[in-house]
This record gives structure tokens, C-alpha cells and sequence, in this order.
């Protein structure tokens, strides 16, 4: 299958990065290149793009894609959470603005293979870097209840969690559950078929927290978040998509936790936290997508996009 993936909220994030044609920027999430290519169309040619991803599937597809742009685009398959080694092994010390679209792609939620999707069977999987060893298949056979409990709660907000881990670990003490739809059958039989019947797939949250566990992608986003604004020049924009509650959550947390000055308590006649601005925000509230866009690609229903500006 061809690695595409729409890119959300495109008009806004490039508006929101305000491309300087001699820049440095960071794509930290190539995926299908979407992003990537609409900046790089907006460089001229002392300008510069990093391109990162960790699946090796998006930057096969992607170097092809950008072709064009090969003089002016540097790949790297890595993690996003080595953002500072990255740069300094390139030798960049400060860039212009850094993206990050957070979560799976649209590739790996329809390429069953992958193991994203729990309305195609496959192995359970969900790993976007396939040379790491830590699969879904491992998680919901080895770890424990509890544990099973709070990465549903604290991943996926579900509800049923406690229950869906009950019936997962009766189920895998009979055989090993190894397939995405055999996973899915087990949360529909966990959840009662009057809650099953409304709104979203049953399925959806769980695989979410799993996705989101198996990549350790909060714990790398909320880490690196301190690491962009630092290496941004004065002025440079750091523009971040995400797709759920959690992510966004993460993400307005630390923008307002930079974004704040001075922690003293008021009654202090001095400031002795030495604490400063580092930056501000471009946006209080989420940019979302419009109707047009809806319209036309359903997956940025839930895109939330923020922007800071280095100070």
C-alpha cells in the first residue's frame, strides 16, 4: 500500500509556522510527508528541512515523495525524542520552527499489517518503529491486571476498562490472544451491548491506550515539548497536532507551565525563582479543523493544532 497520509490542518499549521524562506525547520513526524512537502514548497534555496520519523515504511515512501526537495531535506529515522542529539550530530544549533503531528497515520491505521486497526485482523503489533521489541501482542499477554487497568484508564479513558482487563486475562490464560479481531471480540464480549451500541467502535480506546503504551508517545512528547522551545530561535514557532484529549492536554499544560514567568508567591518583595517567559502563546484556545476540511477527511474531526512563539 502507498504511504499516504492527508495531512490536517495544513493552511493553519503553515500559517502558524510562518515559513521564512531561509529557515530551519523540523518536521518531527514525517509520516506520509504532507507537511513536510507544503514547507518545503515555501523555502528557498539556503532554506532547510529535518525530516524524522521512526518508521522506516514513512521514510521510504517519503524520500520518494520529496524527491524534488532532496538538496534541501535531511532524513532521519529516529525517535523525535532524541530532538537534541539529532541536531547537534547535524550540527544545528538553533532552528526556525519545529512540527509535531502527533499519533498513527493514516497509512498505519489502514494497513492492516501493522496491526493499528481493529476493524482488519492481523497480529497484534502497533509499532511504528518495527525494530523495537515491545509489541501489543506482549502487553495484553504478560502484564498484569492492574496494569492492564490503568493503561486503559490513563491512555484510553475507558470506562470499562477494569472489566475489559478481566476478561483479557481469563482469556489468555486458555491461549495467547495474538490478533487484533480476537482482541476486539474480547472488549465487545467485556462490554455490556447496551453501552457497546453507542457511539464509537468499543474497540476504539483500548487500542488507543495500547498504541500509545506500546510507543511510549506521552511520555516523548511531554519531554520533548521543553526541548523544541529551546532550541527555537528568538521568534522560531513550535506548532504541535494532536488527536485526543490526553495529547492536547499535555501539550496546553506545558505551553502554560513556559509560557508563565515569575512562581513566587505575591507576597515576595523580590523574585528570587528567576523564572522568565520563554514564550508565548500564538493561540489560547486549539486551532480545529473547518467545515470544508471535515468535509473532506473525517480523521481530522478530532485535530487539535497549538502554537507557541519563542520569546
Amino acid at each position: 500500500m502507498e504511504f499516504k497520509h492527508k495531512p490536517v490542518l495544513l493552511e493553519e499549521t503553515l500559517e502558524g509556522l510562518n515559513i521564512k524562506e531561509n529557515g530551519i525547520y523540523v518536521d518531527c513526524t514525517l509520516g506520509g510527508g504532507g507537511h513536510s512537502l507544503e514547507i518545503l514548497k515555501r523555502l528557498g534555496p539556503n532554506g532547510r528541512l529535518i525530516a524524522i520519523d521512526q518508521d522506516e515504511d514513512a521514510l521510504v515512501e517519503s524520500q520518494k515523495r520529496l524527491e524534488a526537495y532532496k538538496d534541501q531535506i535531511t532524513f532521519i529515522k529516529s525517535n523525535y525524542a532524541f530532538l537534541e542529539s539529532i541536531l547537534d550530530s547535524l550540527e544545528i544549533d538553533k532552528v526556525d520552527g519545529v512540527l509535531m503531528d502527533i499519533g498513527v497515520s493514516s497509512y498505519q491505521l489502514d494497513e492492516g499489517e501493522r496491526g493499528f486497526s481493529y476493524h482488519q485482523d492481523a497480529l497484534l503489533d502497533m509499532r511504528m518503529d518495527q525494530s523495537s521489541d515491545l509489541t501489543a501482542a506482549y502487553i495484553v499477554n504478560n502484564y498484569s491486571q492492574e496494569e492492564l487497568e490503568v493503561i486503559f484508564w490513563n491512555y484510553g479513558e475507558e470506562k470499562w476498562g477494569k472489566r475489559i482487563a478481566e476478561f483479557i486475562v481469563e482469556q489468555r490464560q486458555d491461549k495467547p490472544i495474538e490478533t487484533t479481531l480476537e482482541l476486539v471480540d474480547i472488549i465487545k464480549a467485556a462490554i455490556p451491548k447496551k453501552i457497546r451500541m453507542q457511539g464509537k467502535h468499543p474497540a476504539k480506546r483500548v487500542f488507543q491506550a495500547l498504541r500509545i503504551e506500546v510507543n511510549k508517545e506521552l511520555d516523548v512528547l511531554e519531554s520533548t515539548i521543553g526541548i523544541a522551545v529551546e532550541r527555537l530561535k528568538k521568534g522560531g514557532r513550535l506548532a504541535i497536532i494532536t488527536f485526543h484529549s490526553i495529547e492536547d492536554r499535555i501539550v496546553k499544560n506545558r505551553y502554560n507551565e513556559l509560557a508563565k514567568g515569575c512562581t513566587c508567591p505575591p507576597d515576595f518583595p523580590i523574585c528570587v525563582c528567576h523564572k522568565t517567559k520563554e514564550i508565548k502563546l500564538l493561540n489560547r484556545k486549539p486551532i480545529t479543523a473547518s467545515q470544508e476540511e471535515l468535509d473532506e477527511n473525517r480523521r481530522a474531526a478530532s485535530a487539535k493544532l497549538r502554537v507557541c512563539i519563542k520569546l
